[in-house]
């Protein structure tokens, strides 16, 4: 074999979208400061970091960024080692496959070859070893002309996720075609999908050829195609900001899923390989109490700078202040402190924190957002 050929690794390209409010993590995130630019597991770094380091190992240098032009000082901080070239900053925001489908684009029109992946900025996933070995395997099929999703192995029945059905296996690697993508379902029907067997979380992680994922776009969206073709293609010229202040305001809003991995299901394009390794998508403040709390009963985490004392209590204090916060006989208590809000809800009703942002939204407090 000649080694001196390029594998199909050395054309991958790693795409970290880091968008989105996190609305049910107010009021820690906020539209000027979203959740990957905080550290929500303790580990020390922010979910942003801990998905580049994670990365690293499969496209070393080979990694950009989709995000707001408003967090682009905060990114850059945070990223020193980031190329600015590689990264793309969105005039405003335009659900996924627009943020996706440009970096595709001006990666594809630097190597037509290029592999490009897909990885939230705001998932937290441990055992990364499992991780790498998931990805390398996910490349290579893709390298075959197809596109490759992770689906996660469930852990329990959850109506929170999306589902992929397994269909028939791939010969000659770990990867199944995919039957069809099922949105949220409700728990009934989650608990029969876990029953079969057949079904994995989805993810929202995509590895496939540039090359494929636009002409797929080509198809089913066929103005937003060419508005980021025609940006790609003066990208790393003068005529960047003009154009981009010309076509941006007019492409279409639509998430990934819809303009591109579900009808490229239909064509028989999409494979799925099951991702083993441990992953969270912390989505409220529950999610991050559970993965605070593995192992251990009645706890109560602590994340941030607060003094704090407790007496049988359990949950979760996330704290941006250095006051005291003293907790006694709370249960499954959930208590955000930051300087200007103070969240106090319990666990059960999580959820429920977006409804009060849309409450701040309609009632004229958007400086609290």
């Amino acid at each position: 074999m000649d080694s001196s050929k390029p594998s199909n690794r050395d054309h991958f390209f790693a795409i970290i979208p880091a968008g989105g409010v996190g609305s049910r993590l107010w009021p820690l995130s906020r539209a000027s400061t979203p959740k990957f630019l905080h550290d929500l597991t303790g580990s020390g770094q922010t979910l942003l970091q801990d998905t580049w380091d994670r990365l690293t190992p499969i496209a070393g240098n080979n990694k950009m960024i989709v995000t707001g032009d408003v967090h682009a000082s905060l990114v850059a901080s945070q990223l020193p080692e980031l190329d600015q070239a590689n990264l793309i900053l969105e005039p405003s925001p335009k659900e996924s496959t627009a943020a996706i489908a440009l970096a595709a684009a001006v990666l594809y029109s630097r190597d037509p070859e290029v592999i490009i992946g897909s990885f939230a900025a705001d998932h937290v996933i441990r055992e990364d070893d499992k991780f790498v070995a998931t990805i390398e395997e996910s490349i290579k099929l893709a390298a075959t002309g197809r596109l490759v999703t992770i689906g996660i192995v469930p852990t329990e029945a959850s109506a929170a996720f999306g589902y992929i059905k397994k269909g028939v296996a791939i010969a000659g690697s770990k990867g199944f075609e995919v039957a069809e993508f099922v949105e949220k379902p409700d728990i009934q029907q989650a608990n029969r999908f876990i029953f079969t067997g057949d079904y994995l979380w989805n993810a929202g992680m995509f590895i496939a050829p540039a090359k494929l994922l636009l002409d797929v776009l080509s198809k089913t969206q066929p103005a937003l195609h060419a508005g980021v073709v025609e940006l790609a293609k003066h990208w790393d010229t003068d005529q960047r900001a003009s154009k981009l202040e010309e076509i941006w305001p007019n492409l279409e809003k639509i998430a990934i899923d819809y303009a591109i991995a579900e009808p490229a299901s239909r064509l028989g394009l999409v494979s799925v390989i099951q991702g083993e390794f441990e992953w969270h998508d912390v989505g409220d403040f529950a999610a991050i109490a559970e993965l605070q709390s593995q192992g251990v009963t009645n706890s109560l985490a602590v994340l941030g700078s607060a003094k704090v004392l407790a007496d049988s209590s359990s949950g979760i204090l996330v704290s941006e202040t250095n006051r005291l916060v003293a907790l006694i006989g709370l249960k499954d208590v959930i208590v955000v402190d930051t300087p200007d809000a103070l969240l106090i809800t319990t666990k059960e009703h999580a959820q429920k924190v977006k409804a009060l942002v849309e409450a701040l939204k309609q009632t004229g407090h958007s400086d609290l957002l």
